[in-house]
């Protein structure tokens, strides 16, 4: 009987080599020290970390969690920020400042579903949902998406 086996991207491979930086920045950064898998015990999903010593960057191990640190980092990036890359960035902050109306509310929806879909090729866009917190004057976005076939992964930005 055949077994198919699930897809694999080959920089998962080697699980002890770090495929890029995670977003945020937060002050905590990886040594190779004391090496701990995370994941679901009998899972082949484990990645590797090491504990945090004192610089500025944490490592990712998955193309799965580089993917999700690309697309906050896409977000939060206007365009022209990004030097030699003008096109760079969702230019979100052109929003912050709108109204909170339905149709601004579907447009950025709109904008931001064509923008990953172009930007990331790998990543199916399942649903993308923006709720207005009118007490706090804010927008809360919620981006459930999946990579490879791979579970639904979420961001969640408030903005």
């Amino acid at each position: 009987m055949a077994v198919r086996l699930p897809n694999k991207h080959p920089l998962d491979i080697n699980k002890r080599v770090a495929v890029g930086v995670s977003i945020p920045f937060n002050g905590k950064g990886t040594t190779f020290n004391n090496l701990l898998y995370t994941g679901s015990a009998g899972s082949d999903n484990l990645s590797p970390t090491y504990s945090t010593g004192n610089s500025v960057f944490n490592s990712t191990y998955t193309t799965v969690d580089q993917i999700k640190s690309n697309m906050i980092n896409y977000i939060l990036t206007n365009k022209g920020e990004r030097v030699l890359n003008p096109n760079f960035g969702s230019n979100l902050r052109a929003f912050i400042f709108e109204n909170i109306t339905e149709s601004n509310l579907r447009a950025l929806e709109i904008k931001l579903n064509n923008d990953i879909t172009s930007n990331f090729p790998s990543v199916n866009i399942i649903s993308i949902t923006l709720t207005p917190l009118y007490e706090q004057n804010a927008i809360q976005l919620d981006i459930v998406y999946s990579i490879y076939g791979s579970g639904a992964q979420n961001i969640q930005i408030l903005f």
